[in-house]
């Protein structure tokens, strides 16, 4: 990349116009890029009023989208979706809108600093990145010298592609170990992709070309897995060239997906897969299904027939003439679609319900065939992980343990945030003091942060190069590519302060260390070309050129490289037997006399799974449902709310048996939402606010749901984290506050919408 330019040689550059529009185009046309951020004053006459679009890849959510970013002066203005590319086809979220605060965050760290006071207590000294690199490589080299280079561990967001590939590498040759964390994981739903269809990654589910989409516990539209593709086939689905699809979903939350489904069934949290069970027994007793599937499913010893709709009605909640009729719609539409996943995943008997689900797939063939579930194909790289790696909760309770006994001597932290989405009564928070370092690489303080010793802070990804193999792809290879569209905001506080690209820092330290990564390149970006220059061998896809500067020109142009050809070739597994005994759900309730709930947490459409809180733009986003924005609500039915005497905006308590760091019966304090769409024995409240650090918008606002979480409920198969199975009491506080809406507040309804009740309960859904 080109020195930074002055403001005589910027003007002569600039000076065509047509010129200088053609210097910008998205890196295409110059043998060498040319990046020009702006001063932070700028100068009369270095304003032209000329705009030029960058394609790159959205960070802001673990479904990396294709974006286009509008420049004008060196400055980001504007976030738009990527009409080529794949995952999204033009379309984005609030959440890549957001990117352009991400960027320019007041609080944003500018430099590596040092902790100087008690850990936890926020004082920091800056130092150089010389310095910085000395410290995380000193911590790392006593470590080798000691021979235990198990005692480092490596904590990270769930990476792939390029990225992933350094991580491990590093990883591996120095012999530490790497927890890839994600609060609301999806271990099961992984573990039910390999058992029920064979597959090690996830497979496309074809929601544009289905007939009949039969949804549970998915918030597909909102925040599960990949919800801007899922909502641009549903908008397809719904209208598009041919007869319009019909579309149930089964959840124990009234989510944005089940309000827009043509049905939703109200299902008794855990009973996922017992009511998936007894539509099966339906389809298969009126010889509605491929029976070569049957076979294979209750060759196990599974008696079906104990799953009747009159026999399992009153445990699942759902009325007996309701299951036989879903089921016979089911599979007389095809090809018809079953989905599970979100809070029907997140139960001791999470991986079974996924399993009972998925299998529905084969009974009305509908596994990889069109408007079913197409698998995917290996990566169109050979040296790229296969699929993000993850680990388990279970796991993550060994580390604790293992950080308690002294066992982890050095901690690097990037893109996960463990101090805030463990339960709280795990003790996360506690352990940390037993871990000698902690290195973060973050950008941004957040609670995880706070407690580091040194912080090295990456680029934000608008400044940085990457690359993406999406999870789930399209059904064919695709590879995405990233680049910086500015700048590094920070670059004019010299090479020894600023941001700095994480695996280079990775790169730097195993240098010293004198590991050998395996990797072709000095750079990061180096890494990149290489695999660019991979798929430039291969002489197909969606870019193709004479030469592999024009080709690397073209994938950045485009934000990336697919080819529609490349397809799976593996044809299905065949259903799986499902087990003669299915496992009954767990719950771990409050003790002592008085009404408790299911609690549902749930990940909003804006804040995800908590990092985006310290974004204004995202914290202002109104919730779907409730249009509540930036505190944290609990979600109760609006005739349970009357009997108890709360109003919208009481300020309740929500108590289980658990607490942060182990402080029992404490709860957290929520304001009430009186809802007419939640069942009688459920509340949700959302996951993203309750920040003890994370910049002024974040921190000291609303409550973590996630600290009161049953940290001992996991899959009996998987270990992953029961989520959704815990149960809360609700206490009044005898405090007020409004509750901050988009819609009209409480007062302001009408008279006759005040009467309006809806009580779900379990024979009238």
């Amino acid at each position: 990349m080109k020195d930074r330019l002055t403001r005589r040689q910027f003007l002569t550059v600039l000076g065509g116009g047509a010129a200088g529009a053609v210097v910008f185009q998205a890196c295409g046309v110059p043998e060498q890029e040319l990046l020009v951020q702006s001063p932070l004053e700028m100068p009369e006459d270095l304003v032209t009023g000329l705009d030029n679009w960058y394609a790159t890849l959205c960070r802001q959510c673990p479904t990396s989208e294709g974006v286009v970013v509008r420049v004008m002066e060196g400055r980001a203005k504007k976030v738009e979706g990527n009409v080529d590319y794949p995952i999204n086809r033009g379309k984005h979220s609030a959440r890549c809108e957001a990117g352009l605060q991400d960027l320019y965050h007041p609080d944003r760290i500018s430099g590596p600093l040092v902790r100087v006071g008690e850990r936890g207590a926020g004082q920091w000294d800056e130092i150089s990145w010389s310095d910085a690199i000395g410290r995380l490589v000193h911590q790392l080299d006593l470590l080798q010298q000691s021979g235990d280079q198990t005692g480092m561990v490596m904590v990270t967001d769930p990476v792939g592609s390029h990225l992933g590939t350094v991580v491990e590498s590093f990883v591996s040759r120095f012999g530490g170990r790497h927890m890839p964390y994600e609060p609301l994981e999806r271990t099961n739903l992984r573990a039910a992709m390999k058992q029920v269809y064979g597959q090690d990654v996830m497979p496309d589910f074809d929601i544009e070309n289905t007939s009949y989409l039969l949804s549970f516990g998915a918030d597909f539209l909102g925040s599960w897995i990949s919800p801007v593709r899922y909502a641009r086939g549903y908008g397809q689905f719904r209208q598009g060239d041919r007869e319009r699809g019909t579309f149930v979903q089964v959840e124990s939350r009234f989510s944005m997906t089940a309000a827009s489904a043509d049905r939703w069934l109200f299902v008794r949290p855990g009973m996922e897969g017992e009511l998936a069970l007894s539509m099966a027994q339906v389809i298969v007793s009126e010889g509605l299904g491929n029976r070569a599937a049957t076979e294979a499913l209750t060759s196990g010893g599974l008696n079906l027939g104990r799953f009747a709709p009159e026999i399992v009605t009153g445990n699942v909640g759902v009325p007996a003439e309701r299951i036989r009729e879903v089921a016979r719609d089911f599979a007389a539409h095809r090809p018809a679609l079953a989905i599970g996943g979100g809070s029907a995943a997140a139960h001791t008997n999470g991986l079974f319900n996924l399993q009972a689900i998925y299998s529905l797939n084969y009974l009305v063939e509908s596994v990889g065939v069109p408007g079913g579930v197409i698998f995917n194909p290996p990566p169109a790289l050979d040296n790229v992980p296969r699929a993000p790696a993850t680990a388990s909760y279970s796991q993550w309770q060994q580390l604790v343990a293992d950080m308690n006994r002294g066992d982890v001597k050095v901690m690097m932290v990037r893109g996960a945030d463990p101090m805030y989405g463990i339960p709280g009564a795990n003790r996360f928070g506690a352990a940390t003091f037993k871990v000698p370092f902690i290195f973060s690489f973050s950008g941004h303080m957040d609670d995880t942060t706070a407690m580091a010793d040194l912080v090295l802070p990456e680029h934000s990804y608008l400044e940085d190069w990457g690359s993406d193999v999406p999870d789930p792809g399209p059904g064919y290879q695709t590879v995405g590519f990233q680049q910086p569209v500015v700048r590094p905001f920070f670059e004019g506080r010299g090479e020894h302060l600023g941001t700095r690209n994480f695996a280079e820092v990775l790169m730097s330290a195993a240098q010293a260390l004198e590991l050998d990564l395996g990797l072709k390149g000095q750079t990061f970006k180096d890494i990149l070309k290489d695999g660019a220059l991979q798929l430039f061998d291969k002489g197909d896809g969606s870019v193709t050129a004479s030469s592999f500067s024009g080709f690397w020109n073209g994938v950045l142009q485009r934000g990336g490289w697919w080819d529609t050809g490349a397809v799976s070739t593996a044809g299905p597994a065949g259903p799986p037997a499902l087990p003669s005994g299915p496992p009954a759900a767990r719950f771990d309730r409050p003790s002592g006399a008085g009404r408790t709930f299911h609690l549902i947490p749930f990940a909003s459409t804006s804040l995800g799974d908590g990092s985006g809180a310290r974004l204004p733009w995202l914290q202002a986003a109104p919730d779907p449902i409730t249009t509540a924005v930036w505190r944290t609500w609990v979600e109760i039915n609006i005739g349970v709310a009357r009997e108890m005497g709360i109003e919208e905006g009481d300020v309740v308590r929500v108590i289980s048996t658990h607490g942060r760091d182990g402080q029992a019966r404490e709860g957290i304090e929520a304001l009430a939402y009186p809802h007419p769409g939640m069942s009688p024995d459920v509340v949700s409240i959302p996951v993203g606010q309750g920040h003890s650090a994370g910049g002024r918008y974040a921190e000291n606002r609303g409550s973590n749901v996630l600290s009161i979480l049953a940290p001992d409920l996991v899959d009996d198969e998987t270990g992953a984290l029961a989520w959704a199975a815990t149960r809360v009491r609700i206490e009044k506080t005898g405090n007020w506050e409004r509750l901050p809406k988009f819609e009209n507040t409480k007062e302001q309804l009408a008279e006759d919408e005040e009467r309006a009740i809806i009580e779900i309960t379990p024979n009238d859904t």
